[in-house]
């Protein structure tokens, strides 16, 4: 059996139509929400974290721990498990996961002009102002998306699709009866080929896995038991590095042998880095000693710490509540909220973030008050950055210890 993977503009009738092929086919519909949830239980990230690979904003942190990479990975993984089963309609993103390969796939967009999305909205109830937010939100997601997992800026490009329906005059049966034309077509029935297409997706997928859980950042492909690495960075010793991509790729079962090959990437000015688990990468600076703390972030980026740097109490919190570090450096003596109350609030509404105190101006009784409040360590400025180094494991270690 044929599987069906729907991509939809919001507003464009795809509920009507993914019913409706649901009635007509028998079809088990999994949407992404099902993936996620699938993804999370195979990796132990936190769901939320899987579900932001789906939106278009990226957390700051992301060039130094590649959280995105990683949710996309299991996501890979959780498709590529799913489609292991017959008679699919993958409803969402996670659709687009699956290789050209695997041709009993047929990819469906469903999309509309704007004005034919706002009417629909409005006759949901919706107003137009907010409609309208909601659309250019949900196409700015779709935007991200493509571009992250097929490299195209134009997620309604007919080239990516078998079929692209234009929703504006026309109803859901009818899109589904289209879909349902095309589904009994000669080019979208499983082959013995199309089906070992969907076994290097799956080992395509668990070697992704591995690698980025060892740190590395690569395209993962698989044709007849063979792993394909796509190296897309800059590297300074390429040779140690596809030595090291050959050891770990071989590692997975299944795997038969390991090309590494360079990508149209390679020769660009972006340089390739692993991954250390081993220190931080979620590390929020603040202090409004500006140039203390941009040199304090570039030193600490010598020692493979991610960090990122705001210069007031406000700012902390905002990030906080936006993209929540696991660690932060906290300054005493700031303009508007000053350290003791960012700590405060900080524990009490974030209280897995760890807090390290690094001030010039603190007394004991601030020491004795931030220890109180759950504050990790209280050091005082000038700190050797090796110290700072040390407690910053120490706080790290504190945080997988606290995840296990």
């Amino acid at each position: 059996m044929s599987v069906i993977s729907i991509m939809s503009g919001t507003y464009c009738g795809k509920d009507e139509v993914v019913e409706s092929l649901r009635a007509s086919t028998g079809y088990e519909v999994v949407g992404d929400a099902a993936l996620i949830d699938s993804a999370q239980a195979l990796s132990g990230l936190s769901r939320d974290k899987i579900a932001r690979a789906l939106t278009a904003r990226t957390s700051v942190f992301n060039k130094f721990n590649r959280e995105k990479e990683r949710a996309v990975a299991w996501l890979r993984l959780a498709t590529a498990q799913a489609l292991a089963a017959d008679g699919l309609v993958l409803d969402g993103f996670c659709g687009l996961l699956v290789p050209g390969a695997v041709t009993h796939a047929l990819r469906v967009c469903l999309i509309a002009d704007i004005r034919h999305r706002l009417d629909a909205a409005q006759a949901q109830g919706v107003a137009e102002k907010d409609a309208l937010r909601a659309i250019r939100q949900s196409d700015e997601d779709c935007a991200a998306w493509v571009d992250t997992v097929l490299h195209n800026k134009d997620p309604w490009s007919a080239g990516l699709y078998d079929i692209l329906i234009p929703m504006h005059g026309m109803d859901g049966a009818r899109a589904a009866g289209l879909v349902m034309e095309n589904l009994g077509k000669d080019a979208v029935r499983t082959t013995d080929a199309s089906r070992r297409a969907v076994q290097d997706f799956a080992l395509a997928a668990r070697v992704g896995v591995h690698l980025v859980g060892e740190g590395h950042d690569v395209a993962v492909d698989a044709k007849d038991g063979t792993v394909i690495l796509t190296i897309n960075k800059n590297v300074m010793l390429l040779s140690r590095l596809e030595e090291e991509l050959r050891a770990e790729a071989a590692r997975v079962p299944g795997v038969g042998a390991v090309e590494v090959r360079v990508g149209s990437g390679f020769y660009q000015t972006d340089i390739y880095r692993k991954v250390d688990f081993e220190m931080p990468s979620k590390v929020l600076l603040v202090d409004d000693e500006r140039e203390f703390v941009q040199t304090l972030s570039e030193r600490l980026s010598l020692r493979d710490v991610g960090s990122h740097v705001v210069y007031d109490g406000e700012a902390a919190l905002d990030m906080v509540g936006r993209d929540e570090p696991e660690v932060m450096i906290l300054d005493l003596k700031m303009p508007g909220i000053d350290g003791i109350e960012v700590l405060r609030r900080v524990k009490r509404e974030s209280p897995a973030i760890e807090v390290i105190i690094l001030t010039g101006h603190g007394s004991a009784q601030d020491r004795d008050t931030c220890m109180s409040l759950g504050a990790f360590a209280y050091l005082q400025k000038p700190v050797d950055i090796e110290v700072l180094s040390r407690t910053l494991r120490e706080a790290h270690e504190k945080i997988r210890n606290r995840a296990r």
